[in-house]
């Protein structure tokens, strides 16, 4: 199908980071192409009133706990009244199954679901509802999810893979030492190690922190920036203070200027348990930071090993610790990985290429089922 398309996105986040914000990247995206684009969202979330300045159409809609049943009649309205031609849910919450079940009763031409996170899924009765009879396709942002989906029993065609992405040019600012240390009062000759992430255990925090003691033997200045909040914060400072290391490890929270932090740090470490790709990687991949991470998911699309950063076993201390050592000693080594990486987010991760990826599958998607319709009606 060509021409301009009518689509309506369903985010049901609160916070304006991660998934959310490819949305927003995808909307925006879609807009400047000429195609109407609007947006189904929880009342009162940032991704609301990102959208509203950005002149997307909005459809808040309230949300009391993800299985409210009585979502399914405000959601069934709003797609009633947006009248797209692509439905595509992105977030869980209930944008599965209602949005699903909605965009099916609303006779919707073509539903698209995302799947952001690596977690194997059950086929049960609820499963097959959100992956195989609502949507007419399923996109994955990394290849490590799509065989995730495969593997669980999911036909894949039914999958296709686009991987987010990030404004490449918004992470490629200068070094400023000088501000980083009236930030976060770090002095300005110390390495600095930075993990931007959630705090929740499957992010793997735990395991850096046991690497720590080892590398403060060789390198006792070394400062480990936590970019990020969540539940575990207590829990983790605790840690840290039982450990000993209280005093290296700075929890900065979740901050907005991730840009200016991140060529401030020496090295990226991101040792989840669990990722569907890592879009925290991305962005520091495009300020040519070296980094160190697990290979589980979709990192190893961003973190090759040897080339743009250093792989290593999820729940690996000892070798999380040794790979951060390595690049310590080796400044040479962690520019080389640095520069790869960036050149691997300029031609791999654009909005551009993002944006492009999904209107081809909308576009398959409705030629498919036009096909299909005419072959009915014709048989």
């Amino acid at each position: 199908m060509q021409g301009n398309l009518k689509t309506l996105h369903v985010e049901f986040g609160r916070h304006l980071y991660g998934g959310a914000l490819q949305v927003v990247y995808l909307m925006k995206g879609l807009a400047k192409r000429g195609h109407e684009v609007s947006l189904l969202c929880a009342k009162g979330s940032a991704i609301e009133k990102e959208a509203r300045s950005s002149g997307i159409r909005v459809f808040p809609v309230r949300i009391a706990f993800d299985s409210d049943p009585t979502l399914l009649l405000r959601v069934y309205r709003a797609v009633k009244q947006a009248n797209p031609d692509v439905l595509h849910l992105h977030s869980r919450r209930g944008a599965e199954i209602f949005g699903g079940l909605a965009g099916r009763m609303a006779r919707v031409p073509a539903i698209i679901l995302s799947r952001r996170i690596d977690d194997p899924v059950k086929l049960g009765p609820l499963g097959r509802l959100k992956f195989i009879k609502y949507p007419h396709k399923i996109i994955t942002i990394s290849e490590g999810i799509r065989r995730v989906l495969i593997d669980c029993g999911i036909d894949e065609n039914r999958i296709e893979m686009v991987r987010s992405a990030v404004v490449v040019e918004q992470f490629q600012l200068e070094r400023d030492r000088s501000w980083f240390h009236s930030e976060f009062s770090v002095p300005e000759d110390v390495p600095v190690i930075g993990v931007i992430a959630q705090l929740i255990e499957r992010k793997g925090h735990r395991y850096l922190f046991e690497a720590v003691p080892d590398i403060l033997k060789e390198f006792p200045d070394t400062q480990f920036i936590l970019l990020g909040k969540g539940p575990m914060r207590q829990q983790l400072e605790h840690l840290a203070s039982e450990m000993g290391i209280g005093k290296s490890v700075i929890f900065a929270g979740f901050r907005a200027d991730i840009e200016k932090i991140l060529p401030n740090l020496d090295i990226v470490v991101h040792p989840a348990l669990r990722e569907g790709l890592g879009v925290s990687l991305i962005q520091a991949a495009c300020a040519g930071r070296p980094m160190v991470a697990s290979g589980v998911g979709g990192i190893p699309e961003i973190v090759r090993d040897g080339q743009t950063g250093l792989l290593v076993n999820p729940a690996d201390s000892q070798a999380i610790g040794k790979c951060i050592l390595t690049l310590l000693r080796n400044p040479d080594l962690a520019q080389k990985l640095g520069e790869n990486a960036r050149k691997l987010a300029e031609t791999e991760f654009s909005i551009d290429g993002m944006v492009e990826g999904n209107l081809r599958v909308y576009r398959e998607v409705l030629r498919s089922v036009s096909e299909k319709r005419v072959h009915q009606e014709v048989g």
